[in-house]
């Protein structure tokens, strides 16, 4: 039943750190440059993009702690490494909340002298919850070899 639960576990992590990685390097970088001096087109595509995934991510993060929480209480082996997983995972979600509820209404209503501002910091802190989020998967994999 662990195995399986683990599986499940994985997968969800490969799914949104996935997500995060291919939108951090591929879909950002090609919108930017499609649109290259247009700053209101690029920000009203991106806006669509994001429309809707709010809740789409909140009940991935909640599935993925559900797992993790139902492996520990399964089997109490290796139960630190699920609790610092669990800390990056509490981490990550901090930073999806403040850019989904902070810095997304911010960026939407931002004078064009704001944006490139509000723009950098995104891929700031997207890559901090890519990193957050990488390295719980990364020591979820390390700890089923342990």
């Amino acid at each position: 039943m662990v195995a399986g639960l683990a599986v499940v576990h994985v997968g969800l992590a490969a799914a949104w750190v996935g997500g995060m990685a291919y939108s951090l390097f591929v879909v950002q970088p090609k919108v930017k440059k499609f649109f290259g001096a247009d700053e209101g087109g690029r920000e009203a595509l991106v806006a669509v993009i994001a429309s809707g995934n709010r809740w789409k991510v909140i009940g991935l993060i909640g599935a993925i702690a559900v797992t993790g929480v139902g492996m520990v209480l399964i089997d109490h082996r290796g139960w630190w490494i699920h609790a610092v997983k669990g800390l990056l995972l509490i981490a990550a979600s901090g930073i999806f909340w403040y850019v989904s509820w902070r810095h997304w209404p911010q960026r939407v209503f931002a004078t064009a002298a704001e944006l490139p501002v509000l723009q950098r910091w995104l891929v700031v802190l997207a890559s901090v919850m890519l990193g957050l989020a990488g390295l719980a998967f990364a020591l979820g994999v390390i700890s089923e070899h342990l």
